[in-house]
């Protein structure tokens, strides 16, 4: 786990006013510079990002100085902090993005905000809704631009689908099906940080990969969740030789402000699922469904003359066509997402206004939807969503 130490009473003051961000960097001469903190499997991704984003990714801080070390070798950083505080602290930096355990987002972000620069936190921003909402806050009054990678809203066609749910083309809406499904902790012997609730907070599918399925679904039907009535299941009781304390799978329903029903399910124990992100909304006309490993295409339902709509920048609407940076018939995919995700957030920290940029609100948003999951599954009962 990353080390947060010196960060630790960094955190954000006690919250005051509604969150925002937006602080624009007039003065800066030359490309963003960005600090990593964590050097994993998202660190890496963070960095072929922003770099692909156009910024200089100049440093990089991890658990420890040997571990920073490697990552920067791996990852051909020239800055290899000695620690997180010192990442934080060097004035060389404007933006820091912070891919470490979840327990330590919470004060790493807080510490990043306190020191003036610019965060993108991985999800979940925390694992509090009172530490989110502090995050939120801390970001709004120090206005400082403060996104979270929820990086599925940046395939066109989920946008296209957005749109088309807005304009209402696919009539009122009535329903909605989702699902997240993974295998990669299948078997009692697949180890993971995630697993233990000290390090990944006390949800871990729903928190992990259940926060991508909501911000999804509220994202393109622009209504939120209610109220929720949820089970979880924990599969195996022990994992090499600890006992497991967070979830597996969770399995939803839900009732939003706008009065359309659904489920939701998460899962990372579903054999043969690697990355199954699907949401299938239905209308009074139409129902279009996007699946996350079939990114290129959309599914329009109709009663009669149903059709799969494949990205074409020509024919698509124009928050879709903005995203779609390469012609039709050259599959864009995860990476793609990601850097256009990284590219909003720079662009934002430059002065502009990009759509549909998530930010640490959005974050908050995801905090409150997991805990009222957790204490649904906990009471057997519904439980409204702040």
């Amino acid at each position: 786990m990353t080390d947060v130490g010196e960060v630790q009473g960094a955190a954000p003051p006690a919250p005051t006013t509604a969150g925002g961000t937006g602080r624009v960097d007039s003065a800066r001469v030359g490309p963003l510079r960005v600090g990593i903190v964590g050097g994993g499997f998202m660190g890496r991704v963070h960095t072929n990002a922003a770099r692909a984003a156009g910024a200089q990714v100049v440093a990089v801080a991890s658990s420890s100085a040997d571990s920073a070390a490697r990552a920067a070798e791996a990852l051909g950083i020239g800055t290899a902090h000695a620690s997180v505080a010192e990442l934080i602290a060097d004035p060389g930096i404007d933006v820091v993005h912070v891919c470490t355990p979840n327990v330590t987002h919470a004060a790493l972000a807080g510490a990043a905000l306190a020191a003036g620069k610019h965060v993108v936190c991985e999800k979940p921003l925390a694992t509090s809704s009172a530490e989110a909402l502090a995050l939120v806050e801390a970001a709004s009054r120090a206005g400082l631009v403060a996104a979270v990678p929820f990086v599925y809203r940046f395939h066109p066609m989920v946008r296209e689908a957005r749109a088309r749910i807005a304009e209402g083309s696919i009539g009122r809406v009535l329903s909605v099906r989702g699902s997240y499904l993974q295998d990669w902790l299948l078997d009692a012997g697949d180890i993971d940080w995630r697993v233990d609730s000290s390090a990944g907070g006390p949800s871990r599918a729903f928190a992990d990969i259940g926060s991508h399925l909501v911000d999804l679904l509220e994202f393109v039907l622009g209504d939120t969740l209610a109220r929720v009535s949820s089970v979880t299941s924990t599969v195996h009781e022990s994992r090499g030789g600890s006992v497991v304390d967070t979830e597996d799978e969770a399995a939803v329903v839900f009732e939003t402000r706008g009065g359309a029903i659904g489920t939701l399910f998460v899962s990372q124990v579903a054999p043969g699922r690697k990355n199954r992100l699907v949401l299938d909304v239905a209308g009074t006309a139409e129902s279009v469904e996007f699946s996350q490993e079939e990114p290129e295409t959309i599914w329009i339902g109709r009663r009669h003359g149903s059709e799969v709509v494949a990205r074409d920048t020509e024919a698509l609407r124009p928050d879709a066509a903005r995203l779609s940076i390469v012609p039709a018939g050259h599959p864009l995919g995860y990476v793609d997402a990601f850097t256009a995700f990284v590219r909003d957030v720079y662009a934002a920290i430059d002065g502009s206004a990009p759509e549909g940029l998530p930010t640490f609100a959005d974050g908050l948003r995801a905090v409150r939807v997991t805990e009222a999951v957790l204490a649904s599954a906990h009471d057997r009962a519904w439980h409204s969503v702040a």
